[in-house]
């Protein structure tokens, strides 16, 4: 994989099988004490958060590795269950969710797990890891005691919890706690029915023994809430504030037992069009330093942050989406290298426990690929043939991803103009129901971008008959607050001018699948070539290139980050596998990782490009180019950054 010093390292590690649980393994609260038992004795746990499904499975025991090298002796990880369960009833457990062998790899270098299986997570992933297809129920009401979001969670923990049974702490595995929902003191439902019930579930599947938790901000507001009895309370928050301010927080709930900051901020999310969250070292360490010296336990929220590749990014309102980097200014970076932060967060951890002897896995070396031609193939309207495998649905007024059982990616609205429009008329959302960007187009020529939140109206024209496309792209749910309920598609009704635009017909697509499939590249269809300059729109459309890496050259294929110099805002592909959205002209985010794992000495390399708004292709040759350094925090469009509710000193009383 090209990096031999890492892969020897981790081939010292053995894999063993989950062994049989003996009398002593136990974990539970001493509140006498306050404080952990691990088998009887006092125990602390030092923790990091890493998201499997952030990084891919081959990475996995190299993250692992150099997260129990900086001296952490256990892991916090999510489960999000629209990853395994993304429709109803068709579970997938394999490859990159191969959530037990996860768990086995945590085991084996001795580390511990702190399991948060939801079903809700939160964790910037569409829609806090609830599946979308909950949504058929217009009405549901998430996250609480609704009978069909009951039904459907319990269906789902029967299926996922006698999974990780034989991984507790108790039966020899590495599970000492399992989390009950997610900082649920923060929505605004308050069922405690509902906690009740996913308690019942919980002990109904894993026993009695096992150490349940709840996390919520570190204010008596957000506890008032998502505190339950029978569950131990922990609190979250960052550095920079007074730790024993906010433990205190904790006290209320919890007025005997050990500390717990369940997530201790290294960094913070992203959003397209916001500046890169850094946090400062100094800061971080010494806001460390003061958790650790009053015993408390703590995990690093997020340890190594990974990549959200695909569609799978959530959003906050207003509706501001997550990049594909989900670099947290974390520890370990994107890619899993080493930083400064993490040999400080390292020497502060000597100070409270020994840390492993031998060396730290060095980070992955980066491979300059170069710069790699691209010639387009076609529209979006043009491919309608190859991409909507259920062809046209005819109706009145626009159906939503959700009413054609979509829930990622594209889909395409037509009709006709129904009036002559000579002049600019207005094609407006008026109640805002363009989720979440909408590319519009008048017989083949881009008329301009719909935008939720930001952009409801834009002005057109054309003639009576002509053909009106809008393309509509999902950016990804709502994953936090009582908006999570996040419809995708049209959702509401379009106007022109003061009349209301029906019948539709309706386009769901499956690019993904067209282009695992090669389906592009067989295509014989015809190629449009770009006409408009690149300062203005042109209609979305594939484009494709190829590079081979030579089978001579030692430890190739490495790691690499692709960029697109000139490009506006798509979703790319390698070799069939979607690597996520691009958006350099809004930034902050302009590379995309690309793990080694991906790529081929074999055979060439196919890359597909899916621009939405305007490529450099109509100046001449135009390329992608894969660069050896990430840029992550070149931010050129500033729009206000998502922020939770500031904590008051009130609160934390």
């Amino acid at each position: 994989m090209g990096f031999p010093r890492a892969a020897a390292a981790l081939l010292l590690l053995a894999v063993i099988p989950v062994s049989l649980a003996t009398s002593s393994s136990n974990f539970t609260v001493d509140y006498k004490n306050n404080c952990f038992l691990k088998d009887g004795q006092p125990f602390r746990y030092i923790s990091g958060s890493i998201h499997y499904s952030r990084i891919p499975q081959v990475y996995w025991k190299d993250r692992l590795l150099k997260m129990y090298m900086a001296g952490l002796n256990a892991i916090q990880t999510y489960i999000p269950w629209n990853f395994h369960e993304s429709t109803p009833g068709r579970y997938d457990f394999s490859g990159d969710r191969n959530l037990t062998h996860f768990l086995q790899l945590c085991k084996d270098l001795d580390l511990l797990v702190i399991l948060r299986p939801g079903p809700y997570i939160c964790a910037e992933w569409d829609m806090g890891g609830l599946p979308s297809w909950l949504l058929k129920k217009k009405d549901i009401v998430l996250r609480s005691s609704d009978a069909d979001y009951i039904a459907a969670v319990d269906r789902w923990m029967g299926k996922l919890l006698p999974t990780i049974k034989p991984y507790l702490y108790q039966n020899g595995g590495p599970i000492i706690t399992v989390q009950v929902e997610n900082e649920y003191g923060s929505y605004f439902a308050c069922d405690f029915d509902y906690l009740r019930h996913l308690v019942k579930l919980l002990r109904s599947h894993l026993g009695e023994e096992v150490v349940l938790f709840s996390t919520d901000g570190a204010a008596v507001s957000y506890l008032k809430c998502g505190a339950l009895q029978g569950v131990y309370a922990t609190v979250d928050f960052g550095p920079g504030g007074n730790v024993t301010v906010a433990f205190e927080a904790q006290r209320h709930a919890e007025p005997h037992g050990p500390l717990v900051n369940s997530e201790f901020y290294t960094g913070w999310l992203d959003h397209w069009g916001s500046p890169h969250s850094v946090t400062s070292t100094a800061v971080l360490v010494k806001s460390l330093n003061e958790i650790l010296e009053i015993d408390a336990n703590v995990n690093l929220y997020m340890f190594i942050g990974g990549t959200t590749f695909e569609y799978w990014n959530g959003a906050n309102t207003p509706y501001a989406p997550q990049p594909t980097s989900y670099d947290y200014d974390a520890p370990l970076t994107e890619a899993g290298d080493l930083t400064e932060k993490y040999f400080a967060i390292r020497d502060v951890i000597k100070k409270y426990r020994k840390i492993p002897e031998g060396v730290v896995p060095p980070s992955t070396p980066k491979f300059a690929y170069g710069k790699v031609t691209m010639k387009k193939l076609q529209t979006v309207s043009e491919s309608l043939d190859i991409l909507s495998f259920s062809g046209p649905v005819k109706s009145p007024y626009p159906l939503t991803f959700e009413d054609l059982n979509q829930a990622f990616g594209f889909m395409l609205y037509q009709i006709t103009l129904p009036v002559d429009c000579p002049k600019p008329t207005p094609l407006s959302s008026p109640l805002n129901g363009v989720h979440d960007r909408a590319y519009v187009a008048i017989d083949g020529v881009a008329a301009g971008v719909l935008e939720r939140d930001k952009t409801i109206s834009i002005n057109i024209t054309g003639k009576i008959g002509s053909r009106l496309d809008i393309l509509v792209e999902n950016m990804g749910r709502v994953n936090y607050g009582k908006d999570i309920n996040d419809f995708k598609g049209l959702v509401s009704n379009l106007t022109l001018g003061a009349d209301t635009l029906s019948n539709w017909t309706v386009y769901s697509l499956s690019i993904d699948e067209a282009v695992k499939k090669g389906i592009f590249w067989d295509s014989s269809s015809p190629r449009t070539p770009d006409t408009a300059p690149p300062t203005t729109l042109s209609p979305p459309a594939f484009y494709a290139g190829s590079f081979n890496i030579p089978d001579d050259i030692p430890d190739l294929p490495q790691d690499t980050y692709i960029q697109f110099p000139d490009w506006r805002k798509g979703q790319v592909w390698i070799n069939g596998f979607n690597l996520g959205r691009y958006w350099p002209s809004r930034g902050p985010q302009i590379t995309l990782f690309v793990p080694a794992y991906l790529l081929s000495t074999s055979a060439p390399n196919n890359i597909t490009v899916l621009e939405l708004e305007a490529s450099p292709c109509s100046l001449g040759p135009c390329a992608v180019e894969f660069i050896s350094t990430p840029i992550i925090n070149a931010t050129t469009r500033y729009t206000k950054p998502f922020m939770r509710e500031p904590l008051s000193k009130q609160d934390l009383l």
